[in-house]
């Protein structure tokens, strides 16, 4: 058994990571998702009021709301495999519970990038809306959230800032460890 954790800032490649997981059979969980599904339960369009939503989970259920909501779906996912690829952590509390829930077998990748090519991607992704909040108020916002120790807390750190192919062979070499060194 292996859960594999992302952490990084909007557009830093956690989207590819688990594009990649899914390509290689790995079974993904993504955080955002859970967030996603909480913007439509309440009428709102994920892609206005997506913070929105995430800092008011956070505020009603605590710094672990998104990650508690998770956990379930990780345990789903361990059923169908050995691994499962977990997308998108914002924060040291979160990486601690999952470390708690999965001890040795849980890794956490950090996946960094420059702003301009953060904003360039993001720019491409059609999933985000610019006038509705900057990539600047969204870095502080996941800032907020405790993402920077997160990526402290990370066993591995991968810069993609090299094309999209040896990206992809980065990742396929951490879904293909045995197990990551700490």
């Amino acid at each position: 058994m292996r859960v594999i954790g992302t952490v990084g800032l909007p557009g830093s490649g956690k989207g590819e990571a688990a594009a990649v997981a899914r390509e290689e059979g790995v079974p993904v969980v993504t955080m955002g998702d859970v967030i996603r599904r909480e913007c439509r339960e309440r009428g709102l369009d994920p892609a206005d009021h997506h913070g929105e939503v995430a800092k008011a989970l956070r505020e009603e259920d605590g710094p672990l709301a998104i990650a508690e909501r998770s956990l379930p779906l990780i345990e789903e996912r361990l059923e169908e495999g050995g691994v499962v690829l977990v997308d998108g952590l914002r924060s040291g509390a979160e990486a601690k519970r999952f470390e708690e829930a999965f001890g040795e077998a849980f890794s956490l990748v950090a996946i960094e990038a420059p702003f301009e090519l953060r904003e360039e991607r993001l720019g491409t992704r059609g999933r985000d809306n610019p006038e509705t909040e900057s990539l600047e108020t969204r870095d502080e916002r996941e800032l907020g959230f405790g993402m920077g120790e997160a990526i402290e807390r990370a066993d591995v750190t991968i810069e993609n800032t090299d094309s999209l192919e040896r990206f992809r062979e980065r990742i396929r070499a951490v879904l293909s460890e045995e197990a990551i060194e700490r």
